[in-house]
């Protein structure tokens, strides 16, 4: 278990900008700005989104690993131990912060919910914007106010849901995510923005959007036929 935490912050204009984006739209920026990243580094399962009406929300991961499906192996002591050391992890380190939490289940995985009212609640207090797992979610209607939340299905029980480990390397729905990355998260799901990217995805999200726009223009009016696609194709070359 490591506690490391973020290199290196992202100025707050870029916080603001980055939150007036979506999630697809961040990615098309960053497959501009690192082309390499195009394949990866985005969720790519499907999620349950608690609440699709709210606005994205960006955050620094912190990770954690939970099991379900079976009682914790700590005695009580010990769980209670792990679960504050693992509260003051949350505290600790830049703000806001996005929840990663990794469900080791498997095929079982979300047999009980670890997000819910309490768990939302908590989280938001110590600085969660929102959170993500491959588990399950529970208390649709009582969560934190302004707290987005997306999971793999919803369920009624928490089962024996528990704290395996936290601040280490996870994976869920397809994004790997490491303690202290920078994550974007909406109803579409998530993305991982790379440190040295995310001061130019603004920008470059800005000019995939001008790119659309003159195609979209085109598609739209009134005398639309090929040729004009054609050329709408040549003018977006040119933004």
């Amino acid at each position: 278990m490591s506690t490391e935490q973020h290199r290196a912050t992202t100025p707050e204009a870029d916080f603001e900008r980055l939150r007036g984006l979506d999630t697809p739209t961040v990615c098309n920026a960053i497959e501009q700005v690192l082309p390499e990243r195009r394949g990866f580094g985005y969720t790519s399962e499907s999620f349950v989104c608690a609440r699709p009406q709210l606005a994205p929300v960006v955050g620094y991961a912190r990770t954690a690993t939970i099991r379900s499906c079976q009682p914790n192996a700590r005695s009580p002591a010990e769980a209670r131990a792990h679960r504050l050391a693992y509260l003051k992890y949350l505290a600790d380190g830049p703000m806001p912060f996005i929840a990663v939490i990794q469900d080791l289940d498997g095929q079982l995985a979300g047999c009980g919910a670890f997000w819910g009212e309490v768990q939302s609640t908590i989280h938001h207090a110590l600085g969660a914007a929102g959170g993500i797992t491959d588990g399950a979610m529970r208390d649709l209607d009582a969560l934190a106010p302004g707290f987005q939340l997306l999971a793999r299905k919803v369920v009624a029980s928490h089962a024996f849901v528990h704290l395996v480990e936290f601040a280490g390397d996870v994976s869920v729905g397809g994004m790997a995510a490491r303690s202290g990355d920078l994550i974007h998260l909406d109803r579409h799901g998530a993305v991982d923005i790379p440190a040295e990217a995310a001061a130019r995805v603004p920008a470059a999200a800005d000019l995939v959007q001008r790119r659309e726009a003159v195609i979209l223009k085109a598609c739209r009016r009134p005398d639309f036929n090929y040729e004009a696609l054609v050329a709408a194709f040549v003018e977006a070359d040119r933004v």
